[in-house]
């Protein structure tokens, strides 16, 4: 006899998405109002690495959050636009590359979500942060998720907005400085970027000199997000 194909999809197939539930069970817990956060701009050679924090309203979740990575850049403008109107708290902080160079990617990319949480026009009584580690001074509650912009939807609203408003920034620098190509890669390690560093050499205050190829012993930093260009 043959056997019959299960209308379900295949489990490979199937993809997670952000929901609320982080958010409510903190909500029931009395600690509202609850932000996401998240950066973007960890792994490039230049420019800042940018913060976000977001409180969304329980009762008007924006369609189409997800992390930032898995969409288009049409798409998180789109989404950007809506969280835009339909969040009840928005903050954006950043720290540039002299400051990552005298601290640390890491370090820097805390701090920046520190100064997000600190900029909101709401204040936080709990916090989502995306990743392993909870930013230091936040004067609130705080869980650390790591892929929490897949998870957690307060998270990947904040993923979304630190990810548009960075590529703004350097679409900016590379209008500016039409050297090195900044407003395509946004100062990733593509080949292009490379070469034009290998022309012209780090441009000031743009560049992380604490980075390979400017250091030889540097660490490379967030491999993984470099295979995205």
């Amino acid at each position: 006899m043959a056997r019959q194909r299960s209308d379900s999809p295949p489990l490979i197939s199937i993809v997670e998405r952000p929901d609320f539930s982080f958010e409510l069970k903190a909500i029931a817990n009395g600690h509202w109002p609850v932000a996401g956060l998240d950066e973007a701009g960890r792994g490039p050679l230049a420019g800042p690495v940018v913060a976000a924090a977001v409180v969304l309203d329980p009762e008007r979740i924006p369609e189409g959050l997800d992390d930032s990575k898995r969409l288009t850049a049409q798409q998180r403008e789109t989404v950007f636009s809506t969280i835009l109107k339909l969040a009840l708290g928005i903050s954006v902080a950043s720290m540039c590359a002299e400051g990552i160079d005298r601290s640390d990617i890491r370090k820097a990319s805390l701090e920046a979500m520190r100064r997000a949480l600190s900029g909101l026009p709401v204040k936080a009584r709990s916090a989502l942060a995306d990743g392993r580690d909870v930013p230091p001074g936040l004067g609130c509650s705080c869980q650390a998720l790591i892929k929490g912009d897949q998870r957690s939807q307060s998270i990947a609203a904040a993923s979304i907005v630190a990810k548009v408003m960075r590529d703004r920034m350097m679409q900016h620098c590379g209008k500016a400085d039409e050297r090195y190509g900044l407003e395509v890669h946004m100062g990733y390690a593509t080949e292009r970027h490379r070469t034009a560093i290998g022309l012209y050499g780090p441009a000031p205050r743009l560049h992380r000199l604490s980075f390979s190829p400017f250091r030889l012993d540097a660490v490379e930093e967030s491999q993984s997000e470099f295979a995205e260009l």
